[in-house]
């Protein structure tokens, strides 16, 4: 699910990051279909347009920074 999507991704990413730096891309196959500010505005004006699962939405930024680590407050017994 969604493989090609960031693949196109990975295998362009530097022409993306040089057109689109710090922007909150969409990529749907292998077609970019939205460009915006952050990613939830990517994600709110996306999901009134196409099915859930069916795009990726992508920041545009260097390797070093795509590291991201995300915490849950879910407490499992």
């Amino acid at each position: 699910m969604l493989e090609e999507e960031y693949k196109y991704y990975k295998d362009n990413q530097k022409a993306l990051l040089e057109r689109y730096s710090n922007k909150a891309i969409v990529i749907m196959g292998k077609k970019i279909v939205g460009i915006y500010d952050s990613e939830e505005l990517a994600y709110k004006d996306s999901v009134s347009k196409y099915k859930l699962g069916a795009f990726l939405i992508q920041k545009c930024v260097p390797v070093e920074d795509t590291i991201q680590t995300f915490h849950s407050r879910v407490i499992f017994t």
